[in-house]
Order: C-alpha cells, then sequence, then structure tokens
C-alpha cells in the first residue's frame, strides 16, 4: 500500500492551484507562541529552534520550512497550533540565516545540508525525555527530512519517521519548473530574498570572492546556485548540487515510516519529482498525490478559520506511527 489514495478534495476556488498556493500566505492571520533554543555548532555557528510546548507531551514534531522561509511561516504557525491541541509538542526549526538573526559563517543552509537537521535531533534527545520524535518537511525542507531519513544508517530510537509536504525530490527538475513563466511571481519573491542575503555575505566575507553583478543578474535557481550556494558549500556548478543533494536518490534506503504528499497540480514541481518507482518498491516509504492542492497549499476553507486537511493528514500519519 505505498502508493495511497487522497481524501483531500477542495471547494471549486481551491481548485486552482494559485490560489490554493498562495491563499494561506496572504489571509491568515494566525500566530504562535514559541520559546527559542540556540544550538551551537562545532563550526562556531548557531542554529535557532523555536519551541511550543503543551503539559506532559510524549512526542515532540522536528517542523522544517522551505525555502526563506522560517517559524513564522503560515503553515508553520498552522501546524503548530493544530498539533499543540493533540497534546503534541513542536520544535520549528529556522534553517542557518532564517530566524531573524544572519549566520555567522559565509554559508547558511541549502536543500541538502542535513547536518544541522541531525544536530537538532541529538540535542532534543540529549536534552528531553521524549518518547517520540517525528520529522515534518515541507518543500525544499521536505527535501532535507527525506534525505536524511534515506542517509543516516544510525538514528535514535525516538524517532519514528517523517511526514514531508510538496517536496522538490528532483532539485533540476524542480529548478526548471520554477523557471517557466508561469512561476514567475513566485521566482521573483525567492530571487529578491535570497540575493539581498547574498549581497551582505559579500560584503561580509570578501575572500569568498562573489560577483555582485552576477548575483543581481541572476534570473533563476541555475544562476543564482552557480554564483552563490555551489561555490559557498564546496560544488561544482549548480548541476553538481542539484545531483548531489536530491532527495529522490535516497528514497529507496529510507527504513523507518515515511509519508510524503505532493500535489499533482504542484506548479513547483516537474514530473520527476514523484517518486512513484520509489513507493512501489519501498514498503516503509508511502506517497500520496492529492489531485489538487498547489504548493504547500491544501487549504479547505475560504473564510473562517478552519483546520486545515494538510494538519488533520499529518496529525493522522503520527498517530499511526507511534502508536
Amino acid at each position: 500500500m505505498p502508493i495511497i489514495e487522497s481524501t483531500y478534495n477542495p471547494p471549486f476556488l481551491f481548485k486552482n492551484y494559485h490560489f490554493n498556493t498562495i491563499y494561506r500566505p496572504l489571509f491568515s492571520k494566525e500566530k504562535a507562541t514559541y520559546s527559542r533554543k540556540r544550538i551551537l555548532t562545532d563550526d562556531n555557528d548557531f542554529i535557532d529552534i523555536d519551541l511550543s510546548k503543551v503539559n506532559n507531551a510524549t512526542t515532540i514534531v522536528i517542523a522544517i520550512h522551505g525555502l526563506e522561509g522560517s517559524s513564522q511561516s503560515k503553515y508553520i504557525i498552522s501546524v503548530v497550533n493544530y498539533l499543540n491541541t493533540r497534546d503534541i509538542d513542536v520544535a520549528a526549526l529556522n534553517l542557518r540565516g532564517c530566524s531573524g538573526e544572519d549566520n555567522q559563517n559565509a554559508y547558511s543552509y541549502n536543500s541538502g545540508k542535513t547536518d544541522d537537521l541531525e544536530l537538532v535531533v541529538n540535542y532534543l534527545v540529549t536534552h528531553y525525555n521524549y518518547k517520540n520524535i517525528v520529522l515534518l518537511g515541507y518543500s525544499m525542507g521536505g527535501n532535507i527530512a527525506l534525505k536524511y531519513m534515506g542517509e543516516t544508517s544510525n538514528m535514535p530510537s525516538q524517532l519514528r519517521g517523517a511526514v514531508t509536504l510538496s517536496v522538490p525530490c528532483d532539485l533540476k527538475g524542480s529548478s526548471e519548473s520554477l523557471a517557466k513563466k508561469t512561476n514567475s511571481i513566485y521566482m521573483k519573491r525567492f530571487l529578491k530574498l535570497l540575493k539581498s542575503k547574498a549581497l551582505l555575505k559579500k560584503d561580509k566575507f570578501p575572500e569568498y570572492h562573489l560577483n555582485e553583478v552576477a548575483i543581481l543578474s541572476a534570473t533563476n535557481f541555475s544562476d543564482f546556485d552557480n554564483e552563490v550556494t555551489a561555490p559557498l558549500f564546496g560544488f561544482k556548478n549548480a548541476e553538481d548540487y542539484w545531483n548531489k543533494c536530491s532527495c529522490k536518490q535516497f528514497i529507496s534506503d529510507i527504513k523507518k515510516p515515511t509519508l510524503l504528499i505532493n500535489a499533482l497540480d504542484d506548479s513547483f514541481l516537474s514530473q520527476s519529482c514523484y517518486p512513484v518507482r520509489e513507493a512501489q518498491n519501498n514498503p516503509m516509504f508511502m506517497l500520496e498525490m492529492p489531485k489538487y492542492g498547489g504548493h504547500v497549499g491544501f487549504n479547505t476553507s475560504y473564510f473562517r478559520k478552519d483546520l486545515h486537511w494538510s494538519e488533520k493528514r499529518i496529525f493522522s500519519f503520527i498517530e499511526q506511527i507511534i502508536n
């Protein structure tokens, strides 16, 4: 049963993938209450996690945001609040440079940097007494989670599994999809944020010789990753980065229950981002492909506060793997 039939059937307007994608960021008014923990890294840097806790919880979810997101992303806040009502704690992971304060090194995060996630998992095991830890990754954060689940051979017993949504399992394919004209509004927003951070790094770390003209002229992820991501992280070029960090190649090695939900109308994803064969060949990896959903959308209500389908689905899978 690795290919799961989805129950998501949204109202009419949410059958438009653009509307479903942008609705929550534009209209959600939810807020979350966090306490911040700073974890120091071996490379003289730090990772900030924002905890949202309830009394006597035995399960904690590590929520990992997407590209240029944070613990303040609307989809993170929504799942934090929902899981808290189900007596589950959440550690919202802010990837390096995404917590509101620039990190200490020239490099920050990338789609395959799993060592920071491993550090957070081990921190929770060492400093808390949770019976169950579950990973929850959205978009790029989902790629990190799936790669970690497949490549890590000695993960703690408390880590029960993972849930991921809207994941660019093939980074090259996703990059090419986002470069299309139909996605220009998203590409421009991503690049605006990424360029701003890259120029700050250029000024703080001149020894890396980042090219300001090339950064400013980047029009897609290929341009940006060639000029910034690849040199800062030691990859040959963008394609080398994409090839080594795409989670799809690691799915066959996943050994704990893991769910991927990728909507078939997600304009951020190429056909290669739907790992059907991998799901068919690995009983620990479950793939759900709703007809609708957009990118990290899955909305169910227009005008009133409502529990979103994805939050309910995430919780049901967590219940399944911890009981």
